[in-house]
């Protein structure tokens, strides 16, 4: 299976308050030496069986992602192709 990702963040010059409230937390929770969180979105759009991934297909994601996932004013993306087998690892609280 193929999987294509669509990375959107704010653009630097944008305040990002959700990032900024992380950096203020940080050193309450006893964590130093990060003096800046930026928050995104990942989508992760997978390809049904049988659909090839080609310029076509790529271009219908970059054109989705500058008219549905992203806000081209505030936001910059990245589309990039991802190996759906191998799954990042994932902590989980517990």
């Amino acid at each position: 299976m193929t999987r294509v990702v669509v990375d959107v963040m704010l653009k630097p010059e944008i305040l990002d308050p959700q990032g900024q409230a992380v950096v203020n937390a940080l050193p309450r929770l006893g964590v130093s030496g990060i003096v800046g969180v930026r928050q995104g979105k990942r989508f992760e759009l997978e390809l049904a069986d049988g659909v090839a991934l080609d310029g076509a297909i790529l271009a219908r994601v970059e054109h989705l992602a500058s008219t549905l996932l992203a806000n081209p004013v505030i936001e910059d993306y990245v589309v990039r192709v991802e190996d759906a087998s191998a799954e990042p690892s994932a902590s989980t609280a517990g």
